[in-house]
Protein backbone atom coordinates (compact mmCIF):
# COMPACT_ATOMS: atom_id res chain seq x y z
CA UNK A 1 0.00 0.00 0.00
CA UNK A 2 2.89 1.98 1.35
CA UNK A 3 4.61 1.89 -2.19
CA UNK A 4 1.67 2.47 -4.22
CA UNK A 5 0.72 5.55 -2.61
CA UNK A 6 4.57 6.38 -3.34
CA UNK A 7 4.29 5.65 -6.73
CA UNK A 8 1.91 7.56 -7.68
CA UNK A 9 2.98 10.53 -5.54
CA UNK A 10 6.14 10.57 -8.05
CA UNK A 11 3.93 9.85 -11.27
CA UNK A 12 1.47 12.93 -10.05
CA UNK A 13 4.74 14.68 -9.68
CA UNK A 14 6.14 14.04 -12.65
CA UNK A 15 3.18 15.18 -14.47
CA UNK A 16 3.13 17.95 -12.49
CA UNK A 17 6.55 18.86 -13.37
CA UNK A 18 6.57 19.02 -17.18
CA UNK A 19 2.38 19.73 -16.95
CA UNK A 20 3.10 23.23 -14.84
CA UNK A 21 5.14 25.92 -16.30
CA UNK A 22 4.78 29.31 -14.50
CA UNK A 23 1.96 31.39 -16.40
CA UNK A 24 0.17 28.37 -16.07
CA UNK A 25 0.49 28.35 -12.12
CA UNK A 26 -0.26 31.72 -12.05
CA UNK A 27 -3.39 31.04 -14.21
CA UNK A 28 -4.47 28.57 -12.32
CA UNK A 29 -3.97 29.84 -8.48
CA UNK A 30 -6.16 32.84 -9.76
CA UNK A 31 -8.93 30.06 -11.37
CA UNK A 32 -8.36 28.73 -7.66
CA UNK A 33 -8.63 31.88 -5.71
CA UNK A 34 -11.87 32.77 -8.26
CA UNK A 35 -13.43 29.42 -7.27
CA UNK A 36 -12.68 29.51 -3.64
CA UNK A 37 -13.61 33.15 -3.02
CA UNK A 38 -17.30 32.42 -4.63
CA UNK A 39 -17.92 29.35 -3.09
CA UNK A 40 -17.07 31.29 0.73
CA UNK A 41 -19.50 33.68 -0.12
CA UNK A 42 -22.12 31.49 -1.15
CA UNK A 43 -21.65 28.83 1.82
CA UNK A 44 -21.23 31.81 4.59
CA UNK A 45 -17.58 30.10 5.71
CA UNK A 46 -15.56 31.72 8.28
CA UNK A 47 -14.03 34.97 7.76
CA UNK A 48 -10.36 35.26 7.01
CA UNK A 49 -9.30 35.71 10.90
CA UNK A 50 -11.05 32.46 11.34
CA UNK A 51 -9.19 30.75 8.87
CA UNK A 52 -6.32 28.74 10.79
CA UNK A 53 -4.05 28.23 7.94
CA UNK A 54 -0.37 27.02 7.98
CA UNK A 55 2.61 27.92 4.94
CA UNK A 56 4.89 24.90 4.76
CA UNK A 57 8.10 24.85 2.93
CA UNK A 58 8.52 21.25 1.05
CA UNK A 59 11.96 21.56 -0.07
CA UNK A 60 14.99 20.51 2.04
CA UNK A 61 16.59 21.12 5.11
CA UNK A 62 19.42 22.18 2.78
CA UNK A 63 18.16 24.78 1.07
CA UNK A 64 16.24 25.81 3.85
CA UNK A 65 19.59 26.89 5.65
CA UNK A 66 21.24 27.97 3.22
CA UNK A 67 18.70 29.48 0.19
CA UNK A 68 17.29 31.43 2.75
CA UNK A 69 12.98 31.18 4.08
CA UNK A 70 9.99 33.23 4.76
CA UNK A 71 9.61 33.22 8.08
CA UNK A 72 6.13 32.64 8.21
CA UNK A 73 6.69 28.64 6.82
CA UNK A 74 6.99 25.45 8.77
CA UNK A 75 9.77 22.96 6.74
CA UNK A 76 8.02 19.81 5.57
CA UNK A 77 10.64 17.88 2.95
CA UNK A 78 7.92 16.80 0.36
CA UNK A 79 9.90 13.41 0.85
CA UNK A 80 8.22 13.77 4.80
CA UNK A 81 4.96 14.78 3.77
CA UNK A 82 3.51 11.21 3.77
CA UNK A 83 4.43 10.48 7.43
CA UNK A 84 4.15 13.95 8.61
CA UNK A 85 0.27 14.79 6.93
CA UNK A 86 -1.28 14.43 10.65
CA UNK A 87 0.29 17.43 11.73
CA UNK A 88 -1.30 19.46 9.00
CA UNK A 89 -5.08 18.12 10.11
CA UNK A 90 -6.15 21.01 12.57
CA UNK A 91 -5.65 23.40 9.54
CA UNK A 92 -8.34 24.64 7.37
CA UNK A 93 -6.08 25.98 5.05
CA UNK A 94 -2.65 24.50 3.59
CA UNK A 95 -0.60 26.43 1.43
CA UNK A 96 2.69 25.53 -0.32
CA UNK A 97 5.79 26.52 -1.30
CA UNK A 98 9.41 25.46 -2.77
CA UNK A 99 11.79 26.66 -4.87
CA UNK A 100 9.93 27.40 -8.11
CA UNK A 101 6.51 25.72 -7.42
CA UNK A 102 6.46 21.72 -8.63
CA UNK A 103 7.07 19.94 -5.83
CA UNK A 104 4.89 22.24 -4.14
CA UNK A 105 2.06 21.37 -6.48
CA UNK A 106 2.97 17.64 -5.96
CA UNK A 107 2.30 18.29 -1.87
CA UNK A 108 -0.82 20.09 -2.72
CA UNK A 109 -1.98 17.07 -4.93
CA UNK A 110 -0.50 14.90 -2.40
CA UNK A 111 -3.09 16.17 0.26
CA UNK A 112 -5.88 16.69 -1.94
CA UNK A 113 -6.18 12.45 -2.11
CA UNK A 114 -5.51 12.71 1.61
CA UNK A 115 -9.04 14.66 1.98
CA UNK A 116 -8.15 18.18 2.50
CA UNK A 117 -10.20 20.41 0.63
CA UNK A 118 -8.41 24.03 0.91
CA UNK A 119 -5.08 23.60 -0.05
CA UNK A 120 -2.96 26.10 -2.21
CA UNK A 121 0.44 26.31 -4.16
CA UNK A 122 2.29 29.56 -4.27
CA UNK A 123 4.76 28.73 -5.87
CA UNK A 124 8.15 29.72 -5.09
CA UNK A 125 9.18 30.15 -1.14
CA UNK A 126 9.62 34.35 -2.08
CA UNK A 127 5.56 33.78 -2.57
CA UNK A 128 4.97 33.14 0.77
CA UNK A 129 2.14 34.86 2.51
CA UNK A 130 3.23 35.48 5.50
CA UNK A 131 1.12 38.66 7.23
Amino acid sequence: MKSLLVTSLFAIGAIAFTACGSSNTKHNSSEEAQTTESTEEVTSDPTPSEIKSIVVDVRSQEEWDNDGHAPCTKLIPLPELESRVNELKGYDKVTFVCRSGGRAGRAKQFLEGQGFTNVENAGPWQNAPCK
